[in-house]
């Protein structure tokens, strides 16, 4: 069963909340599969001419009315901080938003942990010195559906004036949705309470809307502060966007050096992601890959790590388990759930092969974009650079880093227990390197008409 048959089936409309018909599509729809799509980066040069722009595009931009149905192709918009105050947005309502926001990811590197060959002098040119003011994505089901409505939104965009395109990127997985790694992509989504399905097997219950969605009460039982005016703010989000260079075949060559069979090679490297290639969880299938159960949205979550304290099963450090603990007991206590994110990550380059090695590695644009929702979303992806991805104390792993998206700026090191003494292996380098990012406002159909009017005015 597919992700899109699998939510409308738990789809019950009179349970339903929250103001879908004014909240992006984007927000709350899961990309189909196979997918593919594309990514443009704007810069306005013009006020007048970037939100005649938007009045253009608005028109384009599906809610998340019937969110579960099939949709062939929809677009996203989402504006930094930069990009509102070249529109023209007036001075107090740019002071609203959150500092973290106003200041923008490169100038957030230390709080991120980007240095070295991840540091914002490294960027590509498209998100360096504040340039990318308006990121607009269109995911599709396939080629001739993205062509469609790429050229719909490009016959907006020549139509404008005072707009500069600064780059596009195109994007694309198959059935499989694999990452460049080759393991299922973007496997866990939280399920948003009043969006109107149940929470998934495996979730304790729904997240409170208000953790992706601004305006609606939180964790904490209230709303997030919210930008000014109310309909500036309110149904809105906010985005994180990191673009990835990755380097598979680096990876593949420290699996090789470490394991002398495909057997162990693939066990290790499930070790370190904490899930198979195909999505199956190592805490449900502990010895062999099983391609039914990672391909089953109603299985494949449907665990915690309560049966494995020790880590035995699923390691501690393994990439799935750092960033969603799922119930696990954790030195340095966090409340899990107001970390949550919503994943719209996606993969560019060719597919994942066994046969890379590390010369293969920048021979071909191959890598990630990890794109995640939330309302708390400048907050969550400091917090997880800093404890969870770049540190090992909560899990009393010292300075041990993520062995997947961890910055390692000396070769690292992965710990994996096992009875009676546990594995520790070195080597472990930098697999995914920053090439450029942006901390993003995407703004509810009521706002965007708001910005295109200058309403301001």
């Amino acid at each position: 069963m597919g992700i899109l048959q699998h939510l409308k089936d738990r789809f019950r409309p009179d349970r339903v909340t929250l103001q879908l018909d004014d909240i992006q599509a984007l927000i709350l729809r899961a990309r189909p599969e196979p997918y593919v799509g594309i990514h443009a980066m704007l810069h306005v040069d013009d006020a007048a001419g970037g939100r005649d722009l938007l009045r253009r595009l608005a028109p384009h931009i599906p809610a998340a009315a019937d969110w579960t149905e099939e949709l062939t192709a929809w677009t996203g918009v989402a504006i930094s901080h930069a990009g509102l105050k070249a529109l023209g947005v007036p001075e107090g309502s740019l002071a609203s938003f959150p500092l973290s926001f106003r200041q923008g990811m490169a100038a957030r590197a230390e709080q991120l942990r980007d240095a070295g060959e991840n540091a914002p002098d490294q960027w590509e040119e498209a998100y360096r010195d504040n340039r990318c003011h308006i990121a607009l994505t269109i995911f599709a089901s396939d080629q001739a559906r993205l062509d469609e409505a790429t050229d719909r939104a490009m016959s907006e965009y020549h139509a404008s004036s005072g707009v500069t395109l600064i780059g596009t990127h195109r994007f694309g997985a198959d059935a499989d949705a694999k990452n460049p790694f080759g393991f299922r992509d973007s496997v866990s989504q939280p399920t948003v309470a009043g969006a109107g399905v149940d929470p998934q097997p495996g979730q304790e219950r729904a997240i409170a809307p208000g953790e992706f969605i601004l305006g609606e009460d939180s964790e904490t039982g209230a709303p997030l502060e919210i930008p000014q005016p109310d309909a500036l703010g309110r149904n809105g989000s906010y985005v994180v966007l990191r673009k990835y260079d990755s380097r598979p075949g680096a990876f593949n060559d420290f699996v090789r050096g470490q394991a002398n069979d495909e057997a162990a090679q693939e066990l290790l490297a499930a070790k370190m992601f904490g899930r198979w290639r195909s999505g199956a969880p190592l805490i449900l299938s502990p010895t062999r890959d099983d391609e039914e159960l990672g391909a089953d949205p109603a299985r494949r979550n449907d665990f915690d790590f309560s049966g494995d304290k020790a880590g035995i099963v699923c390691p501690h450090g393994a990439h799935m388990r750092r960033l969603n603990p799922r119930g696990e007991r954790l030195t340095i206590l966090t409340d899990e759930n107001i970390h949550r994110i919503i994943r719209r990550s996606s993969t560019f380059g060719p597919k994942w092969s066994a046969d890379l090695t590390a010369a293969d590695d920048g021979e071909d644009d191959r890598g990630i974009f990890f794109i995640f929702i939330s309302a708390r979303a400048f907050d969550t992806i400091e917090f997880l650079q800093q404890e969870w991805i770049n540190r090992g104390n909560f899990i009393d792993l010292g300075k041990e880093r993520d062995p997947v998206v961890g910055l390692h700026e000396e070769p690292g090191r992965f710990t994996v227990p096992a009875e009676p003494v546990r594995r520790r292996i070195d080597g472990v380098t930098t697999y995914n390197r920053l090439r450029g990012g942006e901390y993003m406002f995407m703004p509810s159909l009521t706002a965007l008409r708001w910005i295109a009017a200058g309403s301001w005015n």
